[in-house]
């Protein structure tokens, strides 16, 4: 079972352009003194450092349609900030925006208190990533990290173009090459590695030039589980060891919530919440990201008074106040957080509906009155099986209602899907005889 530490939503003045993170997300404050951001850097669990990149109102519209929708946002400097959300929702749009790649309709792009909106991606102290690491495959691993060096600068009057010192070349790309785990690997040909080492000089490549911030787009998407699980230790590793600003697009909830320090949750090119991974985790500020984000058993309920609430007629303590007496609110209970006893024992009862087995728990279906909640255990109880659950207080999180609610939470077509998968299956392997014949 987990546990969420709450706290008091904290009182400070607010003023546009700053942020602090409360109860539930980040809000809007001052920028506090060293002594000052000492003491929220313990209480928040978040470094307070520079602002370097700021978007502030911007829009993008593409033949009439808004992708981004008056996006307000900045990054820290030494902060590793991930963009996360679906297919669509205007992530990667947000890092082309950074990056120089693309022009927002309006708003505003400042880099260290500079608008950039007019400054092309090549004068930007900006790097990126792709997914499609775009590596050069008659150079070596050297020549490849190298390239980027080896092309001419404005000097700093403009008037001509300075050439980086060979000897200097040298250093660079072979530091790079260590800080990546690639030392050895110079004239190695990029047809003899691997994809996690194909990456790793990808990063080097974007490294070298020294940009204060490096983008990265979805760029473990090539990878199997196993590598993408070990490059994300690597890469919150070399953001640590080098100081510099990351900003990563997945839509991949474990690869955020295993690198970030802080995420920003997106849809339908709006900014949905805002915060540290255990806020998002445990606080979800709305249905769409406490299902985004993990699993979610979300129910309708009814706050009768502070840390009391209501769902499926039987009233529960909660750590949650502030709501409205009887408001209507979604209630959401985390699959690992709930208790399985004896039916005899349960504050609600229910019946199971379909085991999965996921190798270190149970993906356990149980109908409680024809709502279909998710529970995740270790132990086994057969379908048909009548169960008991307990839910203490620090299992409930209550939210105000959205424009998600009722969109998310109830797993009645759990099971379903997962037939529909094994049927798929089914089919592809008949496929594949029928081709080998």
């Amino acid at each position: 079972m987990t546990f969420r530490q709450k706290t008091d939503i904290v009182s400070l003045p607010v003023f546009p352009g700053e942020r602090y993170s409360g109860k539930r997300a980040f809000f809007y404050a001052p920028r506090p003194g060293a002594e000052d951001a000492k003491s929220m850097e313990k209480e928040w669990g978040r470094i307070m450092s520079k602002k370097l990149i700021s978007l502030a109102d911007c829009c993008v519209a593409f033949d009439g349609e808004l992708v981004l929708d008056h996006i307000n946002l900045y990054f820290n400097d030494s902060e590793f900030l991930t963009l996360l959300g679906p297919s669509g929702c205007g992530k990667t749009t947000t890092l082309r925006i950074i990056g120089g790649f693309l022009t927002p309709t309006s708003g505003e792009v400042l880099f260290d208190g500079a608008r950039i909106n007019d400054i092309p991606p090549n004068l930007r102290q900006v790097n990126t990533v792709f997914q499609r690491y775009a590596l050069f495959p008659h150079l070596n691993v050297f020549e490849n990290v190298a390239f980027g060096l080896r092309i001419p600068k404005a000097s700093g009057t403009g008037r001509k173009k300075v050439r980086v010192p060979e000897e200097e070349i040298r250093s660079r790309v072979l530091e790079m090459l260590e800080v990546v785990s690639l030392k050895g690997f110079e004239r190695r040909r990029i047809t003899e590695l691997s994809g996690g080492q194909q990456q790793r000089v990808a990063i080097a490549r974007a490294l070298v030039n020294r940009p204060k911030v490096l983008l990265l787009d979805e760029p473990l998407g090539a990878l199997d589980l196993r590598l993408r699980k070990d490059m994300q230790s690597e890469l919150k590793r070399i953001q640590q060891q080098l100081g510099i600003t990351f900003i990563y697009v997945t839509h991949d909830q474990e690869e955020a919530l295993a690198m970030s320090d802080t995420i920003v949750v997106m849809d339908q090119g709006r900014i949905q919440q805002i915060g540290t991974p255990e806020d998002i985790y445990n606080e979800p500020k709305n249905a769409f990201v406490a299902d985004f984000i993990g699993e979610s058993n979300i129910l309708d309920g009814v706050m009768h008074e502070d840390f009391v609430v209501e769902f499926f007629n039987r009233k529960f303590k909660c750590l949650d106040k502030g709501f409205a007496p009887m408001e209507p609110v979604d209630v959401v209970i985390r699959p690992e957080d709930v208790d399985i006893v004896p039916k005899e024992k349960g504050q609600l009862r229910g019946i199971v509906t379909s085991v999965t087995f996921k190798g270190v728990h149970y993906d356990t279906i149980v109908d409680f009155k024809g709502f279909k909640w998710l529970i995740q255990t270790t132990d086994y109880h057969p379908e048909g099986e009548t169960i008991g659950i307990i839910l203490n207080p620090d299992d409930i999180h209550i939210m105000h209602k959205s424009q998600y609610s009722g969109m998310f939470g109830d797993y009645s077509s759990y099971s379903e899907e997962y037939d529909e998968l094994e049927d798929v299956s089914l089919l592809e392997e008949d496929g594949e005889d029928g081709d080998e014949e």
